[in-house]
């Protein structure tokens, strides 16, 4: 069984496979990887299933060491990666001999890259899942981001090495949009016409006190509802929460589960990866969708990841 070694850890780098689902009612938010395509995908290409561990990194990137070697992938956004100082592309697997040193560097382009390792990450499950989950410390390694001298363990994986690299082709069907798609949200109705031509019309900046928990977002303010404060209810993924203030927050993979806030709209499971890749200062805007349509959208996104014709070798 393999390790690796951390020599330097990135601005904030933690341990994600694809989340822990049902366990709102007991205030536990599912977190897994903030971009899960590029995690599923990068889990292919290193020959796993597509819920294993990998590495999440924001922003910046670590240097890792593997001692025994290993096979590696990474996918998502380009933080310039280079092993033993030669340059590495994305979205292909290759190797690393005993010893090779893998270093990132700053984000060239999103928000966040990610490592798959095959055979996994081997960390102790919390609540059936890897995820490391920051706000409550549980989850990943030591439920916390890794530091310098770190070791993680590699699970155990069977057969013999085959590159493997993502068609071009069909990442082009998996664009990073800075125009959200949205459907209503469950408070949709209580915003007048004037407040919702503002959301839709406006462009917003993502706010540099965001995080895995949500994105706050700069812009033009939308006018509070009349009717005052809500009752709090549990709230999902995606979900645009308008506070005191008027000013928008999208709640992300480590949201909270309930919350007291109006609920304007909420981005489609299609473009959550496109979430997951926004940095501060980054600007969006948002476009409405019928349900049918987020559907639909879904299906063709789903289809298009299970095709034959995604990784070839």
């Amino acid at each position: 069984m393999g390790v690796i070694q951390v020599q330097e850890p990135g601005l904030f780098t933690t341990v994600q496979d694809l989340g822990r689902e049902g366990f709102g009612p007991m205030g536990v938010s599912p977190s897994g990887a903030a971009d899960a395509i590029s995690l599923r995908i990068g889990n292919r290409l290193a020959g796993n299933a597509e819920g294993a561990a990998g590495l999440e990194m924001t922003l910046l990137g670590g240097t890792f060491v593997f001692p025994e070697g290993a096979i590696l992938a990474l996918t998502g956004s380009d933080f310039g990666a280079t092993l033993d100082g030669k340059s590495i592309e994305l979205w292909t697997s290759f190797e690393a001999r005993a010893g090779q040193a893998l270093r990132l560097g700053p984000t060239r382009s999103g928000a966040r890259c990610y490592l798959c390792v095959r055979g996994g990450i081997e960390v102790k499950l919390f609540l059936g899942s890897a995820s490391t989950h920051i706000l409550s410390g549980l989850g990943g390694y030591e439920g916390r981001a890794l530091r310098k001298g770190d070791v993680l363990k590699i699970g155990r994986a069977n057969g013999s090495y085959r590159k493997k690299t993502v068609a071009a082709k069909m990442l082009e069907g998996l664009p990073l949009r800075r125009v959200l798609r949205v459907t209503p949200g469950p408070q949709s109705d209580w915003f007048p016409e004037a407040a919702q031509q503002i959301f839709y019309a406006s462009t917003y900046r993502v706010a540099e006190e965001s995080n895995r928990m949500g994105l706050r977002l700069e812009g033009a303010p939308i006018p509070a509802p009349p009717g005052g404060e809500m009752i709090s209810e549990g709230v999902a993924l995606g979900a645009i929460q308008v506070p005191e203030g008027g000013h928008p927050i999208v709640l992300f993979v480590e949201q909270q589960t309930t919350g007291g806030y109006p609920k304007i709209a909420n981005v489609i499971s299609t473009d959550f990866h496109s979430l997951g890749q926004l940095r501060p200062r980054d600007e969006i805007r948002f476009e409405r969708v019928g349900w049918e349509t987020a559907r639909s959208l879904l299906r063709e996104q789903e289809k298009l990841l299970a095709s034959e014709e995604l990784i070839s070798g």
